[in-house]
């Protein structure tokens, strides 16, 4: 059985530019650069999103790798989703939009589980800010039935 998530990698055209989406909108810490060293197959970097606080009711950080390479030829709704608060969404939004980011209308949500916002970066992955917790999504579709 797996233990839970390891890392993320993304395949992105430009790493400095990837880097000031991680660090503005997500807040990451960069921890590797591999600069002229090639360990894996192409330049990579490293960046943890999260706090890290040890906090049970905290999300564990997570392992964001970038790499240099080609960018997805077409946009899908394959995504990967983020924890925020919702006194962080305004502030995220603006951090987006900000980038010149590409900003996705949110799927038809019922009250009550979360709001979202879904973006495109530069390499066309999608990724969406939630407010909401699989509890809460959980206990608001059981009250629709």
């Amino acid at each position: 059985m797996a233990e839970g998530l390891s890392h993320l990698t993304f395949i992105v055209r430009d790493l400095d530019r990837m880097e000031r989406l991680l660090v503005d909108v997500f807040g990451a810490r960069k921890i590797y650069d591999s600069g002229a060293a090639t360990f894996s197959i192409a330049p990579e970097r490293f960046f943890l999103v999260g706090d890290g606080s040890g906090d049970p009711s905290t999300p564990a950080p997570v392992w964001i790798a970038t790499m240099e390479g080609e960018p997805l030829s077409n946009r899908t709704y394959n995504h990967v989703a983020f924890k925020i608060t919702e006194a962080e969404y305004e502030s995220r939004l603006a951090a987006i939009q900000s980038l010149g980011l590409d900003v996705r209308e949110s799927r038809p949500r019922v009250e009550g589980e979360g709001r979202s916002i879904y973006f495109h970066d530069y390499d066309n992955h999608l990724f969406e800010l939630h407010t909401g917790t699989l509890a809460e999504r959980l206990q608001r579709y059981a009250t629709e039935r």
